[in-house]
């Protein structure tokens, strides 16, 4: 399933990304708007591996495309910004979308974004230990969800996903800001090392993990986090 669904007020660049990703076999369905999106997503919504959303729009904003994407599913999500401002890539990220890119950029660096996004994700390898469980709770990688020993779903945003995926798939191994931001957001720490550190605090608190004594996801001063839970790996 290669279904991108993609939205960009720009007629020029809409085309040109829509003509760029189906040379590499994607198929792509573009819109205008906010309007046309919704649309869209709403036929499209079991089908898709993708979304892209620009987050200067005519009619909306990303932000609310963003929030209404995850109200209905789980697709990974890369937001396009125009904006310095390392703001709307927090809050995006926070909305739950799994990556963005600021504009102006080239093609060829957003296909590979999506390539990463679609490795994490397990859409591009046939991944047959679709579960991970830890300390009674399980991490679905098929569906991108988790839920605790009680059945009940935990809240995450895309991050959240991204980071807890990348522990349980590196137990007992000491990673470092570099090394996680590069593998959950597709590059290196930089400015972005500090939103980090707080999107760890986050994840923590709804895994209920004592953030001041944490037990699961352990700050290692002057290297990074371990996760320090055994992990088990299942088909079903």
């Amino acid at each position: 399933m290669r279904k991108i669904l993609l939205v960009d007020d720009d007629p020029k660049m809409r085309t040109l990304l829509q003509r760029y990703l189906e040379k590499y076999q994607f198929e792509v369905i573009a819109t205008e708007d906010g309007a046309s999106f919704l649309l869209e997503f709403e036929r499209r919504v079991n089908d898709l591996s993708l979304v892209i959303l620009d987050i200067m729009l005519p009619d909306t904003d990303g932000f609310i495309l963003c929030k209404a994407v995850r109200q209905r599913s789980n697709v990974p999500i890369v937001m396009l910004t125009a904006s310095s401002d390392e703001t709307d890539s927090v809050v995006g990220l926070e909305l739950g979308a799994d990556d963005y890119i600021a504009k102006p950029y080239r093609p060829r660096e957003l296909l590979a974004r999506i390539k990463a996004i679609q490795r994490r994700a397990g859409i591009e390898n046939n991944v047959a230990m679709r579960y991970c469980r830890f300390l009674g709770f399980t991490l679905d990688m098929l569906e991108r969800t988790v839920v605790n020993d009680s059945g009940e779903a935990l809240d995450l945003t895309g991050l959240d996903y991204q980071l807890l995926k990348y522990f349980v798939e590196h137990p007992g191994e000491v990673l470092d800001r570099t090394v996680l931001c590069r593998e959950t957001r597709g590059r290196n720490s930089g400015p972005m090392e500090r939103s980090l550190d707080v999107q760890i605090s986050k994840l923590r608190m709804r895994l209920n993990d004592d953030s001041k004594q944490p037990t699961l996801i352990k700050t290692v001063r002057g290297s990074g986090y371990v996760f320090s839970a055994d992990v088990s790996l299942s088909a079903v």
